[in-house]
């Protein structure tokens, strides 16, 4: 599996490049193409970034990620 530092993932965020993607419990997604994920931005919530913390305040649960495909393993 692809290792993704937190600098690479910031830089998908949808404004800085085209692809954008999250992270979650170490797994980065890709949300390209995901009508919610438009411009980097989900609700309040914004691409480029470890999700892990905030999805407590979702209305949904992690599941959510299975509809995702995940394209690495975020390192330190």
């Amino acid at each position: 599996m692809r290792q993704i530092t937190k600098s690479q993932l910031a830089l998908r965020n949808g404004s800085d490049r085209e692809e954008v993607w999250i992270a979650y419990q170490g797994r980065i997604y890709d949300v390209t193409k995901s009508r919610l994920w438009r411009e980097g931005k989900h609700y309040e919530h914004w691409a480029g970034q470890d999700l892990t913390d905030e999805l407590p305040d979702a209305p949904h649960t992690e599941r959510v990620f299975e509809k995702f495909e995940q394209i690495g393993e975020l390192i330190p």
